[in-house]
């Protein structure tokens, strides 16, 4: 048995259900929430502001949805999903402007507003000031207010152990909308009170939501990239709520995540475009496991989305309770090993157990494109010169001018990319 350094306790999953305790082994003490050095993460801001990959990396993006779009079942999942979220994130995007409709009492509304959403069904909430610095470059000017309604929502346990596959994408799909239209219903109840309330749309993202989730207490940044929380790890979709109600906010927790990714690595093991990182590298200014986005994307495009790293992670199937319990026991990672956990099946490559992975040629992660469609362009151009030795066509320099074009006249807004039969 090891030492116990602390215990951490979280309410029950829903409403009326038990308190949880999870043991935190003092060998795996950290710092509550991440490690990280605020000046440096004030430079990044500054110097090299966030900015939606939908905008960066639009070429691979595009690409992407391309490849998706010859599995025709996924094609029309997506499809409905644009149709019925479409409405949704057109709500949110409204909810900044509109006046409460109740008088403010003055009151600390901190429990009225957390039991309200727990009613509507979110699993973890948690406040903590709005951090700008994680605000996209695009969206700077849309955030009206200070405190953020941290809150996450379970996706279903058993389509999810079927990642990656049909059905796990439609649960996918299905739990953002089921929660972004609870975040309306939050927002009214806000407004209710006499506050004013911005429901930041899961697929309108203002930012990367994950680190105020970590400085909220509700959990913790795996080495899969996902934020690890208390009942269901990775296993939610998460979203934000602005407000400027009177609340107090919650603290990060050391739940002893930080040191156990390192010591677990089954996602790290399992990923089949080898695209997770063994050690933590300080990044921005924080102490993480970094994703290789060139390794990853290529996989989600051709598999369903992927989700392996989500599939495979022990906190997600088993909760972080058990997990933690059952290493402060046996000093042994739960399920590690086993095909219960680590076993997968990939369309047209067959399953893969403990200690196997697939293989894939270099040209199966090389003929993604990277960056911006106009920034492609140019690349291309380079390239197709290079290959003839200096020279550029008049057909070369068609086909950039196209390609330019192109990316010029494609919108850098969501809805407008829905509209342009793309998807987010």
């Amino acid at each position: 048995m090891l030492k116990i350094g602390h215990e951490v306790v979280r309410p029950g999953m829903y409403v009326g259900d038990a308190e949880v305790t999870i043991p935190v082994p003092e060998e795996l003490e950290t710092v509550p929430g991440i490690p990280l050095n605020n000046r440096e993460v004030d430079w990044y801001a500054r110097e090299y502001p966030l900015e939606t990959q939908n905008i960066t990396e639009r070429a691979s993006r595009d690409w992407a949805n391309s490849i998706r779009d010859t599995h025709v079942e996924m094609r029309e999942i997506r499809k409905e999903h644009d149709n019925l979220n479409r409405p949704l994130i057109m709500a949110a995007r409204l909810t900044g402007d509109q006046e409460p409709t109740g008088t403010a009492s003055g009151e600390d509304v901190t429990e009225a507003i957390k039991a309200k959403c727990r009613e509507l069904g979110y699993i973890e909430v948690g406040i903590t000031a709005y951090d700008h610095r994680y605000t996209y470059q695009s969206k700077k000017d849309w955030v009206l207010f200070p405190h953020a309604i941290c809150l996450a929502y379970e996706q279903d346990f058993e389509p999810t152990q079927t990642i990656p596959s049909v059905d796990a994408e439609i649960v996918h799909s299905s739990t953002y909308r089921t929660e972004g239209a609870a975040g309306l219903e939050i927002a009214k109840f806000i407004q209710g009170l006499g506050y004013r309330a911005q429901v930041h749309s899961p697929n309108d993202n203002t930012g990367p939501y994950i680190p105020m989730f970590v400085n909220a207490g509700l959990g913790s940044l795996g080495a899969c990239g996902y934020l690890l929380t208390p009942h269901v790890g990775s296993r939610c979709r998460i979203m934000i709520i602005t407000t400027d109600a009177n609340v107090t906010h919650d603290s990060p927790v050391d739940y002893g995540i930080h040191a156990f990714c390192q010591v677990c690595q089954v996602c790290v093991n399992r990923c089949p475009g080898r695209a997770l990182m063994r050690d933590k590298v300080w990044w921005r200014g924080i102490e993480k496991h970094k994703l290789y986005f060139k390794r990853c994307r290529p996989v989600m495009a051709r598999y369903l989305g992927c989700g392996i790293c989500m599939k495979v992670c022990p906190i997600q199937k088993y909760g972080m309770s058990t997990v933690m319990t059952h290493y402060a026991e046996t000093g042994q990672v739960l399920g590690k090993g086993t095909h219960d956990l680590e076993g997968y099946e990939l369309e047209g490559k067959g399953y893969f157990g403990p200690g196997e992975l697939p293989v894939f040629e270099r040209e199966f992660f090389n003929t993604m494109p990277n960056g911006d469609t106009e920034n492609w362009a140019f690349e291309n151009l380079k390239k197709q010169a290079t290959e003839a030795g200096g020279a550029v066509s008049d057909e070369m320099i068609a086909e950039f001018k196209q390609q330019l074009e192109t990316g010029l006249s494609q919108s850098r807004d969501n809805i407008g990319m829905m509209e342009m039969e793309d998807y987010i």
